[in-house]
């Protein structure tokens, strides 16, 4: 049980913090009139909540990032050291983490502060029609407090829980969350329990995870998820993914440049597969970047399970051209993904955010119109908008996706009509379960599907380059990272910050397909 969750109240917020909260202004410099002015105490009021907002955001933001230092057997927070874990970088004091988060996290903060202030504001909706009609509505699920029972590990050796062997779980629930701060909480709570590393997003929608972890830590983590009150029911056993796909024949790593694409050849899940944990509240659990009440999850397009899209696709192959008059069959992912494995047949958008699907979606109405869509991505949940968003044009004859995405097409169609690799945001990259490769090395066309990335900093970008040319040097995702060298000088700003280099400046954002 970690029983340092619970966030203090108020006043008691500023032992939180040992930076002065000066040092975490948003720059929102606002003037406010003189006190004697009837507006003041309102102004007053309200820059007092803000205040109070950004110290519980910023408190908030430092626990997430909390570890158990040096621990030997499994243990929480409360019951030996703590450390905190970020950008790669461990702080041993609360000091160093507070100027870290200060310096290179300001954004993070102004966002959990304005989700704060937004539950703040409602809370006071709430009391204030308490007043008026004396009756209070019912909460649209249950609320969560950080110290609710965690399961029980006594019964699991501290070998077997930290075993570098294990599973990744992909895993999504859309569900009305009621309150997604104190949730957040828990799954932090939680995944610090048994010791899993990954990436969790909560909105007031929903759910959306990747944790990784020892095989017995990740059976637990399911098990607890499918008991809590506001899964239960919703959530099932088929619906988390699970990655314990062995090797691949591929590359050896003696093939590749020292230190900078090792391990390339496992495919195994755990925790190793994470920097860390991240765990924070968002406004969509998918980035969209629609507000989920214009365009809801409760409008998506009928799902499809692996055998019946199999189906779909093999009807829609086995009539060739013809089929593109009346059914297109879409691939909802980034370009960088849809390049190493996708559907034969299918339409790829070459797009490198799901933001701009809906801009690719209003670009391309007359390619969807009075068309059949069959639609898939990684793990289901991009379709789950996706498809909502398709549908509300009103201009298809009927919006499919497959339920449980490619994952779960896989596990049932190893030999299916999926070629190449699958994609997976974690550091392996890629998994398979078989040896197709369909992608090429940038530099000398053969066949290659491990992606790394660039090799010049700061850039971020991914890069399809083979063991031959990693020797020859060949190791940046685009010419003019190539010339800048694997190393540039250091930020002086102290902030970071991802390059637009060539590859992306080049890119058209948003293609526009023929008709």
């Amino acid at each position: 049980m970690i029983s340092s969750l619970a966030l203090p109240d108020r006043d008691d917020e500023r032992d939180v913090c040992i930076l002065t909260f000066a040092d975490l202004e948003l720059k929102e410099h606002l003037q406010f009139p003189s006190k004697s002015h009837p507006k003041a105490e309102f102004d007053a009021r309200a820059r007092k909540k803000h205040v109070s907002a950004k110290r519980k955001a910023f408190a908030l933001f430092v626990k997430t990032k909390e570890v158990v230092a040096d621990s030997c057997c499994p243990t929480s927070a409360s019951q030996g050291p703590v450390h905190w874990r970020c950008c790669q970088q461990t702080f041993k004091d609360l000091a160093g983490i507070h100027r870290h988060v200060a310096a290179h996290h300001f954004a993070d903060v102004r966002q959990q502060t304005a989700t704060i202030l937004k539950q703040i504001t409602a809370e006071a909706d709430v009391i204030s029609s308490r007043f008026s009609t004396d009756k209070l509505p019912k909460p649209k699920g249950p609320l969560y407090r950080p110290q609710e029972t965690l399961p029980d590990i006594s019964h699991i050796g501290a070998a077997e829980l930290m075993s570098e062997t294990g599973q990744v779980l992909l895993f999504y629930c859309y569900c009305e969350v009621a309150d997604p701060e104190g949730l957040c909480l828990w799954q932090k709570a939680l995944c610090q329990h048994l010791h899993l590393k990954g990436k969790v997003r909560i909105a007031s929608e929903g759910i959306n995870g990747t944790v990784g972890g020892s095989t017995s830590a990740t059976h637990l983590y399911v098990d607890v998820m499918l008991s809590h009150p506001l899964f239960k029911g919703i959530l099932m056993r088929d619906d988390f993914k699970q990655s314990e796909i062995p090797p691949t024949p591929g590359t050896r790593v003696s093939e590749c440049i020292p230190g900078w694409c090792e391990g390339v050849e496992t495919s195994t899940g755990g925790a190793h597969c994470f920097p860390d944990l991240r765990i924070g509240v968002f406004e969509e659990i998918v980035p969209l970047g629609i507000n989920p009440k214009k365009v809801s999850y409760k409008e998506t397009g009928i799902h499809l399970t692996p055998k019946e899209f199999h189906i779909e696709v093999e009807k829609y192959l086995s009539k060739g051209n013809k089929a593109q008059k009346d059914t297109i069959l879409l691939d909802c992912r980034n370009f960088y993904e849809s390049k190493i494995g996708h559907f034969q047949g299918c339409l790829a958008p070459d797009i490198r955010k799901f933001s701009y699907f809906p801009i690719y979606v209003d670009k391309n109405l007359e390619l969807f119109r009075g068309k059949r869509v069959l639609m898939y991505c990684t793990g289901g949940i991009r379709c789950e908008r996706g498809s909502a968003y398709l549908r509300s044009k009103g201009i298809c004859k009927g919006v499919y996706h497959l339920k449980g995405g490619i994952h779960k097409y896989l596990e049932e169609f190893p030999d299916g009509f999926y070629r190449g690799k699958l994609f997976v945001f974690d550091e392996r990259y890629t998994i398979s379960s078989s040896g197709d490769v369909i992608s090429a090395c940038r530099y000398c066309g053969n066949l290659w599907d491990q992606y790394r990335i660039c090799s010049t900093q700061p850039c971020h970008q991914l890069v399809l380059t083979c063991s031959q040319c990693q020797r020859k040097g060949l190791t940046a995702c685009c010419p003019v990272c190539q010339k800048k060298g694997p190393f540039m000088a250091p930020n002086l700003s102290g902030q970071a910050f991802k390059e637009q280099c060539e590859c992306t400046e080049m890119r058209q954002q948003v293609p526009v397909e023929r008709v």
